[in-house]
C-alpha cells in the first residue's frame, strides 16, 4: 500500500491502512463520524420533501414558490459535489469536511428561523452548497484509509447509510412535523452536526492541504461549472411542472445550460489546471461505474419518489401508512447488507453487480402490475426484492468506479462519481413526472371512451349510482354520480400510468445489465493488495 500514500500532494500524510492492513483507531472513529454526516446530508433532502406543505403554510408561500425550498438546495449541492475534489486537495480532507459540517449545521439553524420564503430559499441554497462536500469526501476517504481487503466492509456501511436515508426520510419527516413542528426538520441537525465536526477535526488526519493549487486557480471554469450544473438542475426540476418548453424560463434555462456546458467541457480539456479533472473518464471502469451510478440514481431516488406518490394518489394513504410500507425496503436493505458484503469480497464486482441490477429490475417490474386496490400485502415482496438489490448494486459499483484509479485521482473522481448518481436522480424524476402526466392523459382518454350514453354497462352503473345518491338526499344525484365516475376513471388511469413508470424504470436497469460486459475485470493488485492502477 505504499503507493497509496501519495494523494497528489507532496506533503500528504501516511494512510491509516499502511501497516499490514491495520486501520488506525482515531482515523476509523473520524471516518465513522463522516459517514454519519453523510447520512444527515442525504436525510435532510428527504425529510424536508415530506413536509413541504407544512413549510408552505408556515411561511405563507405559494405552491410555485415552495418548490424552490428543494430546488435551491439541489442546485447548490450539485455544484459543490464535483468541486469537492479540488477543495479537499487545497485545504485537506479533514478541514473541508469540518467546514462543510459546520456550514450545513449553521444553515440548518438559519432555515429553521427563516422569516419568509425568500430567506428560506437563500438559506437552503447555502445549506446545500456548504453541506454538499460531505458526501463525496466520505467515498474518497474510504479509499485513502482502508486497505483493499477491508474496503468491502467499509463500503457495506456506506451503502447501507446512503440507501437507508431516502427510505426512512419521509416517515421521519412526517413524524417530526406532526409531533413538533416543521422547524424541527432543520433543528434535528444541530447537535449531531456539531458533534460530527468536532470528532472529525480531532481524529481524521489523512492528508495535508496544498495551497499552491491557488496559483492559476480556474475561476472561469468554476463559474462555467456552476452555471452549467445549476441551470441543468433548474431545467430538470422545473421543466415537468411548466410543461417544458411551453414556459419561456425553461427555454432560456436550456440555452444557458447548453452554452455554459460547451464552454465548461472545452475549458476542462484545454486549461492546464482545470477545476475538475475529467481525465478519470479515460479509465473504462470509472466511466462504466459512473454509468451504473447514474442508473442507480434513477432507481434509488425514482422509486422512493414514486411509491409515496402512488399510495397517496391512488389509495389515499397518509404519511405514516406510507412510511410503514416503505420501511420494508429499509429492513430488506439492512438484512441483505452483510450478504452483499461477503459476496462482493468473494466474487468479481461484475458478477455481484449483475445480480443487483437483475434483482432491481425484477423488483421494479413486479410493481408494474398493481391494481387500484393494491395494499401492504401485495407490496411486501417487490419491496424486499428491490431493497436487497440496492446493496448488491451499491457496493460493487463503488469498487468498480474507484477501485482501480491511482490514489491521486480518487478525490476528484469521487466527486464526479457522486455527481452522476445525483444527476441520475434529477433526470430520472424529471422523466418520471413528464411521463406520468402524459400517460395519465393517454389512459384517461382511452378509459373515458367507455363513459358513453350508448354503453349499456355505463347506463346501468350511472343509474345505480344516481339511485344511491338520491337515497342519501343529495340534490343533484346525476352530477354527483358523474363526478364519482370521473374520479374512478382518473384513479384507474393513474394506477395504470404508475405501472408504466415502474416498467420503464425496470427497462432502464435491464439495459444497464446488458452493458456489464463493457466493464473490465479489476486488474490484479500489486504487492498483494495495493491499489490497482
Amino acid at each position: 500500500m505504499s503507493s497509496a500514500t501519495n494523494t497528489g500532494n507532496p506533503t500528504a500524510m501516511p494512510q491509516a491502512g499502511d501497516h499490514a492492513g491495520h486501520v488506525d483507531r482515531a482515523k476509523l472513529i473520524g471516518w465513522v463520524a463522516m459517514v454519519v454526516g453523510m447520512f444527515l446530508a442525504i436525510l435532510d433532502i428527504q425529510i424536508v420533501a415530506s413536509s413541504l406543505e407544512n413549510i408552505q403554510a408556515g411561511l405563507s408561500a405559494s405552491p410555485d414558490e415552495i418548490g424552490w425550498v428543494q430546488t435551491s438546495y439541489l442546485i447548490a449541492e450539485v455544484v459543490m459535489i464535483p468541486l469537492s475534489g479540488f477543495l479537499s486537495r487545497l485545504m485537506s480532507t479533514r478541514w473541508l469536511f469540518v467546514i462543510s459540517a459546520i456550514g450545513f449545521t449553521v444553515m440548518s439553524v438559519a432555515s429553521a428561523f427563516a422569516w419568509s420564503i425568500e430567506s428560506m430559499i437563500w438559506f437552503r441554497a447555502a445549506q446545500g452548497f456548504l453541506g454538499g462536500a460531505m458526501i463525496p469526501t466520505v467515498f474518497a476517504t474510504t479509499y485513502i484509509i482502508f486497505p483493499p481487503e477491508k474496503r468491502n466492509t467499509a463500503s457495506v456501511m456506506i451503502g447501507l447509510i446512503a440507501t437507508m436515508a431516502p427510505t426512512i426520510g419521509p416517515t421521519l419527516g412526517g413524524f417530526l412535523t406532526q409531533s413538533l413542528s416543521w422547524h424541527w426538520l432543520f433543528l434535528i441537525n444541530v447537535l449531531p452536526g456539531l458533534a460530527i465536526a468536532a470528532v472529525v477535526a480531532m481524529t481524521l488526519r489523512v492528508d495535508r492541504g496544498d495551497r499552491s493549487l491557488l496559483k492559476g486557480f480556474d475561476l472561469w471554469g468554476l463559474l462555467a461549472m456552476a452555471v452549467f450544473l445549476g441551470s441543468l438542475e433548474y431545467v430538470l426540476d422545473e421543466g415537468p411542472k411548466d410543461d417544458w418548453f411551453d414556459e419561456t424560463a425553461i427555454i432560456y434555462g436550456t440555452i444557458v445550460c447548453a452554452i455554459a456546458g460547451i464552454y465548461f467541457f472545452w475549458r476542462m480539456f484545454t486549461y492546464d489546471k482545470p477545476i475538475v479533472d475529467l481525465k478519470s473518464f479515460a479509465d473504462r471502469n470509472f466511466t462504466m461505474g459512473c454509468v451504473f451510478s447514474f442508473t442507480l440514481g434513477v432507481g434509488l431516488y425514482g422509486s422512493v419518489y414514486i411509491m409515496p406518490l402512488m399510495l397517496s394518489r391512488v389509495r389515499g394513504y397518509d404519511s405514516l401508512e406510507i412510511g410503514m410500507i416503505m420501511a420494508v425496503t429499509g429492513i430488506a436493505q439492512f438484512l441483505s447488507a452483510p450478504i452483499a458484503g461477503k459476496m462482493t469480497a468473494k466474487y468479481p464486482p461484475r458478477v455481484v453487480l449483475g445480480i443487483g441490477l437483475g434483482l432491481f429490475a425484477t423488483g421494479l417490474a413486479m410493481h408494474g402490475f398493481n391494481n387500484s386496490e393494491v395494499s401492504f400485502n401485495e407490496l411486501i415482496l417487490p419491496q424486499i426484492v428491490r431493497g436487497a438489490a440496492l446493496m448488491f448494486c451499491m457496493l460493487p459499483v463503488t469498487n468498480l468506479a474507484l477501485g482501480t484509479l491511482p490514489p491521486e485521482k480518487i478525490k476528484n473522481a469521487s466527486g464526479l462519481y457522486n455527481l452522476m448518481r445525483n444527476l441520475g436522480g434529477a433526470i430520472g424524476m424529471a422523466a418520471i413526472n413528464t411521463l406520468l402526466d402524459k400517460r395519465i392523459d393517454y389512459h384517461f382518454s382511452l378509459l373515458s371512451e367507455h363513459i358513453n350514453p350508448a354503453s349499456t354497462a355505463f347506463k346501468e352503473y350511472l343509474a345505480t349510482m344516481m339511485a344511491r345518491y338520491s337515497e342519501m338526499g343529495i340534490a343533484d344525484p346525476k352530477a354527483a354520480a358523474m363526478k364519482f365516475i370521473v374520479n374512478l376513471v382518473t384513479r384507474e388511469a393513474s394506477i395504470i400510468s404508475f405501472n408504466d413508470i415502474y416498467l420503464a424504470m425496470a427497462a432502464t436497469f435491464f439495459i444497464a445489465f446488458l452493458l456489464l460486459p463493457l466493464a473490465r475485470p479489476p486488474r490484479a493488485t500489486a504487492g498483494g493488495g495495493g491499489d490497482a492502477h
